[in-house]
């Protein structure tokens, strides 16, 4: 009977720590440089390549762009440099020259 009662303890013991997994998914809101809908396709596909990046969505009215990524596969600075790779500056990662004057001329935003 002992072993019985120990064996149900321990499993319950087991499923209950086992609920509580940490949540590894975390939000951010950053700004984005960008014009239209042509920038947000281009700065959401660019966001979406980083692994470990769940969801990206870019607001052409406000230039946020909000993210859910996990924090074990990639970092925000990740994501930042990726943007900044197609031509759109990421809050403190400016995009190169090059990237910018590659983007459609409705796409130049006014460069701070």
């Amino acid at each position: 009977m002992k072993n019985i009662i120990l064996i149900v303890l321990v499993a319950i013991v087991g499923f209950s720590a086992k609920a509580q997994a940490v949540n590894k998914n975390a939000k951010y809101t950053f700004e984005v440089n960008g014009n239209c809908e042509q920038c947000q396709k281009r700065i959401q596909k660019a966001a979406l390549s980083v692994s470990g990046v769940k969801s990206a969505v870019w607001n052409v009215e406000t230039h946020q762009l909000s993210l859910i990524l996990n924090e074990e596969k990639c970092k925000v600075s990740d994501v930042k440099k990726a943007v900044a790779k197609v031509g759109h500056d990421a809050a403190d990662v400016k995009a190169t020259d090059d990237a910018y004057n590659n983007l459609h001329s409705c796409c130049k935003y006014d460069r701070k």
